[in-house]
């Protein structure tokens, strides 16, 4: 009636539930069926090549629980840091400093002021904390954050604008609320980094579907705002670019400016560490290094530091390296030098951007007067 091309039989073992069971190896001629009773018995052994008691099931349990996952994990993750830092290991300007100390006294005693005292009657969505670090780059707003953090015992969550963005229409709200309800299920600091780019002015001439998504966006960072009971730290360097609704859920506005001499002295102690070898008697060192490095900030300090010791090592020529007054003093001027240039290059940007602006502009108005 129809060949059958193997005699062999094989044991196989289910990778899923573990079943054994026996099939054949090779299977019938297809060439040689001459009946609808030889294509049934084809079909039946084609189908011996599946775990029998999977098959019995109708369905494969690892797709089915893969796909249960990808259900479940459609809302997006956070990497959780634990803070590398206190707030001992800061320093700020005194009206820094103290906007920080009243922003801590709030979250310590929420229960004092708006259970004890009552004060929760009038305003029942204060229990959050949103702070607003805004100031030059590199004066140490991100690095406050995490330490905030840290001073309160709590995990830190660090997030851009990169890290909520989807290119699926709708994905980047649902990704905002994901992270807000993150955040509270493990007890973090939340920090958006760069956040001009969420909290600017929603669009009130919506011509595309970009702009129903950054409306949409916007839109939901306040919803979570105002219902968001932990802290969230927000920080920028264009606080001008703001929405007034998100300018007036912040709790504190706190400057960061670039240090003063004595804030200097410390920043140089600080990337100073005692493991390095020095020329220079220390004291003597750190207020010569302070003095000569006006409008460096936190930053531009370990920048120097990072040119400096590879310096020292080089002159040593195999000796002993020690690192000298020489060393610093040409990679502060170095960073100056790299700081002045990018200076130029933004004023230069801007001037550029606002010429085109103005061109726009006028293009735009001599195309109405040609409708006209």
């Amino acid at each position: 009636m129809f060949e059958r091309w193997l005699q062999k039989k094989v044991v196989r073992k289910c990778d899923v539930c573990g079943h054994n069971w026996i099939a054949f190896v090779g299977g019938y001629n297809p060439q040689n069926m001459d009946s609808l009773e030889s294509m049934q018995h084809f079909k039946e052994f084609q189908e011996t090549k599946d775990c029998p008691v999977c098959k019995e099931k109708k369905s494969n349990p690892i797709k089915d629980s893969l796909n249960e996952q990808d259900k479940s994990e459609n809302v997006k993750t956070f990497l959780v840091q634990d803070p590398r830092y206190t707030l001992d290991d800061v320093f700020l300007p005194a009206s820094s400093q103290l906007q920080i100390d009243e922003a801590l006294a709030k979250i310590k005693n929420y229960k004092l002021i708006y259970e004890t005292w009552g004060f929760k009657s009038v305003d029942p969505s204060g229990a959050g904390t949103v702070l607003n670090f805004y100031g030059k780059p590199g004066t140490g707003k991100t690095l406050t954050a995490e330490a905030l953090a840290g001073t309160l015992g709590k995990k830190f969550i660090s997030l851009g604008m990169s890290d909520v963005e989807s290119k699926f229409m709708g994905e980047t709200a649902k990704n905002i609320r994901a992270a807000f309800d993150y955040a509270a299920k493990n007890d973090s600091v939340l920090f958006f980094d760069e956040a001009d780019t969420l909290l600017g002015a929603r669009l009130s001439n919506v011509t595309q579907g970009i702009d129903n998504e950054v409306n949409s966006l916007r839109s939901t960072m306040l919803i979570e705002l105002e219902k968001y009971e932990g802290i969230v730290i927000f920080a920028t360097n264009f606080e001008k670019n703001y929405d007034k609704a998100f300018v007036s859920r912040i709790t504190q506005h706190v400057f960061f400016d670039l240090p003063d001499l004595e804030g200097r002295r410390k920043i140089w102690d600080r990337f100073l560490v005692h493991g390095i070898p020095l020329d220079d008697e220390r004291e003597s060192l750190l207020t010569k290094l302070a003095n000569i490095s006006e409008g460096l900030s936190g930053r531009n300090v370990r920048t120097c530091m990072r040119l400096a010791l590879p310096k020292a090592i080089h002159d040593a020529d195999d000796k002993n390296p020690v690192l000298k007054f020489a060393h610093l003093q040409q990679s502060i001027e170095d960073v100056l030098h790299q700081e002045k240039i990018g200076t130029e290059v933004s004023s230069k940007v801007a001037t550029n951007r606002a010429a085109l602006k103005m061109l726009g502009t006028k293009i735009k108005e001599e195309n109405q007067k040609k409708g006209e």
